[in-house]
């Protein structure tokens, strides 16, 4: 005889989860309101996360089906992070939630109706290396470029077309935005968008924009599919950080029902570089009447001075949701310093010293951050940290000297230094059109015995190379005489920088890199380091040492050493740490000289010293120089940014800082 067992229903079972005892009042208000549209506005470190976990919990708690509320998040691993936690809230009740990253419920969608937009059951997926392969071939049938016209690399279309996309504005209004240079060439790369969708199709292949982009056609112009995908609760995370096809893909996911919350801070909009839109939070009440506003100002990470300070930065912005960060923490003993140094090179000396007696007093580097507006600004303290033997990680990018750019510049000065060095002359000539490593060999092995006859780089001239080459190996042999000249003294390493930018590698860098502007003043930073030197051999020297020091250790012990972080403020987002370090507050640094004049662009410059500053937990270090050492073609004054300006004296101790 058979035993019978009866299988419980998970959904039945009582949770005894206490809202009002595991969240403050403002957390509260937002995660148990009414349906409807809703802006939840939450500062840095007021808990953003469990409110929208609670609110997914909450919305289950009253009967809504785990299956018809839709939680979108910018990163996978914040997908995992909140679908884990409504999940230990609720154990067995989320089942069916549909929960992820806006790419990963675009591709969940388009699986079952890929059809309704062209495509084929099945697609695949592109990722970056697969689209700029199948853009390559797309311009190579096309003819388009010749022997006399320098086109965007594949690397360079994709970011073009993904930004066309995602901001849905013409590659032409692109172009007048961000690649200026490229102007010229708007109704050929406008042509090559046409051919890359047309031959994804053919390879029925999708890349990421696709997976968004398609979605959003699809609920456009098939109203059947569009009913079938209605939500009866839509969650935004991060909503400060959408883009004009997320906020238009989110409003038609939730159109029918109209409950969609939002979650974000406006004063931490910082990502317009890449398309966000800060007007999609900024505006939501106006384009959602009836919307609900909500504000969680309750800060659990930072003490009073931090946030006092943060709240004084952010208040100039007009073009804002008014808060007022308040700390649950005590006090700290001392104040936010406001440290002015002499020159940038003591900046980075006053970092690495102050560094060093925080570790003295027991505070563990991993608990300590340098956090910079652009990644060339962590030059000298990269150096610093190097000769002090101060451990430290970077998350803005490789260090310094080990960036591509500066390899690529540093072999132009390598070979007018060294003709026989064979491996700068290959990665020189692999910068021109239609020289790859084969070419390079055989050029190699022709210029390597012209080169032992007199005359010096001139006998390079009149060599055979691949028909796209043509010119540019002319500008390429006149620049390597402009370096090592026959008949006089050579020049100095950081005017043999300039010749190598002008004559060759700064047309490279516009062809190559979307980022053309950030490596370019990467660049002209090493020219400014390279002053300090007399001959290009003190110089490739000590770029070596700088290069070469401190790797076998970093690599046989990474997992295990305790480092201090180097970050850009953009990849510090969203980071903590007990003590942090902003340095180079200078105009024309931070805010960046671009953005000046510009006002939508200093409101965003300063939501990103707003951001900086909310990363300390306890101690902060507000640092600037006062001269820039080889500057332009010698030392250069720093005005402090206007950013330290505007913050009351009061809120900050001067440090005076003497040497000893």
């Amino acid at each position: 005889m058979a035993r019978s067992y009866t299988l419980h229903s998970t959904a039945t079972t009582p949770t005894g989860l206490d809202f009002s005892a595991e969240l403050n009042h403002e957390q509260l208000a937002a995660v148990t309101s009414p349906g409807g549209p809703a802006l939840v506005i939450a500062g840095a470190g007021s808990g953003k996360t469990r409110t929208l976990t609670f609110r997914v919990a909450w919305l289950l708690e009253q009967g809504i089906p785990a299956g018809s509320i839709l939680l979108l998040t910018f990163t996978n691993k914040a997908a995992r992070e909140m679908t884990g936690r409504v999940h230990d809230l609720l154990p067995g009740r989320a089942d069916g939630l549909w929960s992820g990253t806006f790419h990963s419920i675009g591709n969940r969608i388009l699986r079952r109706h890929a059809e309704a937009v062209g495509f084929r059951q099945g697609f695949s997926i592109m990722d970056r290396e697969d689209a700029e392969e199948l853009i390559a071939t797309v311009v190579t049938r096309s003819g388009i470029v010749s022997t006399d016209k320098r086109f965007p690399k594949p690397g360079v279309l994709a970011d073009i077309f993904s930004l066309a996309v995602n901001t849905g504005a013409p590659v032409s209004k692109i172009l007048s935005r961000k690649y200026r240079y490229f102007i010229p060439l708007a109704e050929d790369i406008e042509r090559m968008q046409i051919a890359y969708e047309a031959r994804k199709k053919e390879a029925n292949a999708m890349d990421f924009d696709d997976l968004l982009s398609k979605t959003l056609e699809l609920l456009t112009l098939s109203p059947e599919i569009a009913e079938q995908l209605q939500f009866q609760h839509v969650l935004v995370d991060e909503y400060q950080d959408t883009n004009r096809l997320q906020s238009e893909l989110v409003d038609r996911l939730a159109a029918r029902h109209g409950n969609l919350m939002v979650v974000g801070d406006d004063a931490q909009s910082i990502y317009s570089w890449r398309g966000a839109d800060c007007a999609n939070i900024l505006q939501f009440p106006a384009t959602h009447p009836g919307t609900r506003v909500f504000k969680i100002e309750t800060n659990y990470r930072s003490v009073p001075g931090v946030l006092d300070l943060a709240n004084a930065a952010i208040l100039p912005n007009t073009n804002q949701f008014p808060k007022n960060l308040a700390a649950i923490r005590a006090p700290h003993a001392v104040k936010p310093a406001l440290v002015a140094l002499p020159t940038n090179n003591l900046q980075a000396a006053f970092v690495a010293q102050r560094v060093l007696e925080l570790v003295e007093e027991g505070m563990p580097l991993a608990e300590i951050a340098v956090l910079y507006r652009a990644h060339y600004h962590s030059m000298e303290i990269q150096m610093e940290f190097t000769r002090r033997g101060i451990p430290f990680a970077i998350t803005s990018g490789l260090r310094f000297f080990e960036q591509a750019h500066v390899k690529d510049v540093a072999a132009f000065l390598k070979f007018a230094a060294n003709p026989r060095d064979e491996m700068a002359f290959k990665r020189m000539i692999r910068l021109l059109p239609g020289i790859g490593n084969k070419s390079a060999d055989a050029l190699w092995e022709r210029a390597s015995e012209a080169l032992q006859g007199e005359n010096g780089f001139s006998r390079l001239a009149g060599f055979k190379v691949p028909p796209k080459a043509v010119k540019p190996w002319e500008q390429f042999v006149l620049t390597l005489t402009e370096l090592a000249p026959s008949d006089a003294p050579p020049p100095r390493p950081d005017a043999m920088i300039q010749s190598a930018l002008l004559g060759v590698y700064e047309d490279y860098m516009k062809e190559k890199f979307s980022n053309f502007e950030a490596r370019r003043e990467d660049l002209e930073t090493l020219q400014t380091f390279a002053r300090q030197f007399d001959t290009v051999e003190d110089f490739l020297s000590q770029l070596a040492l700088l290069g070469g020091l401190d790797a076998p250790e970093q690599a046989a012990s990474d997992q295990d050493r305790d480092k201090i972080t180097l970050s850009s403020l953009h990849q510090a987002k969203g980071l903590e740490w007990k003590v942090v370090f902003l340095v180079w507050l200078t105009d024309g640094m931070f805010p960046s000289s671009r953005s000046i004049e510009d006002p939508a662009g200093l409101e965003e410059e300063r939501r990103l010293f707003y951001v900086g500053i909310t990363r300390c937990m306890d101690e902060l270090y507000l640092t600037y120089p006062e001269l820039r050492l080889g500057a332009g073609y010698g030392e250069a004054y720093q005005s402090p940014s206007r950013f330290l300006h505007e913050l009351p004296d009061h809120l900050v101790e001067q440090w005076d800082v003497t040497g000893s």
